[in-house]
């Protein structure tokens, strides 16, 4: 069975969750990360070097990284579906996981890190301004993207949703104002359908 190593409420397994779920993919989770620990054990450290979550074990087959995790099981269990067929469709769905994390998550995460994860007294406003106005500009190229289409690579929902599935949840969460985002709030609410986003991803309040 496969074994997927990291704690549920990091925003990288909840990538790796969402994807099995989807596939409909049986796995045993073993907590790990922050106050679980695990992940700076030598062990684990042999598995994966840089001492992050999510690690994954399919059949003896190691592998790290939150997309590329997500790309494996897509293409092994979801290829045409979940994992496009279609050379464009796929790079595509490609792109569109690589600006989330080049452009989203780069910014976001200390904004999240700030307000949910941090003390009042230590928190670092001024990144958290800085941080969200570029995620702000962040947000309104992707909803200007949706504007024409229910999903990032179309009218069908593929691995390149997953990341910023994640993304969002946080973003349209967070305690601050944000300027309004018709196509993302139905974005989102056509990611809640999905029983798979919301036993994984859609898990309130923020933690």
């Amino acid at each position: 069975m496969l074994k997927i190593w990291g704690r549920s409420n990091s925003i990288n397994v909840q990538k790796v969750l969402w994807c099995c779920a989807e596939l409909d993919l049986p796995f045993e989770r073993i907590d790990a990360g922050m106050k679980f620990g695990i992940n700076n054990t030598p062990e684990y450290k042999r598995m994966n070097p840089n001492g992050l979550v999510p690690t994954i074990d399919d059949d003896g087959f190691i592998l790290w990284e939150s997309h590329a995790i997500v790309r494996y099981l897509a293409r092994k269990h979801g290829f045409g579906t979940l994992c496009p067929s279609d050379a464009r469709a796929g790079a595509d769905a490609d792109r569109w996981m690589d600006w989330y994390a080049t452009t989203v998550w780069v910014n976001l995460q200390p904004v999240f890190w700030n307000l949910i994860r941090v003390a009042p007294e230590q928190r670092n406003l001024k990144l958290v301004e800085e941080s969200a106005r570029k995620v702000e500009a962040a947000m309104a190229t992707l909803d200007a993207h949706l504007a024409t289409q229910s999903f990032v690579t179309g009218e069908t929902f593929t691995m390149g949703d997953i990341p910023l599935g994640c993304a969002i949840v946080r973003w349209l969460n967070l305690p601050l104002a944000r300027e309004p985002r018709p196509h993302i709030d139905a974005y989102y609410q056509r990611l809640q359908t999905r029983p798979a986003y919301r036993q994984w991803v859609n898990v309130l309040p923020l933690t």
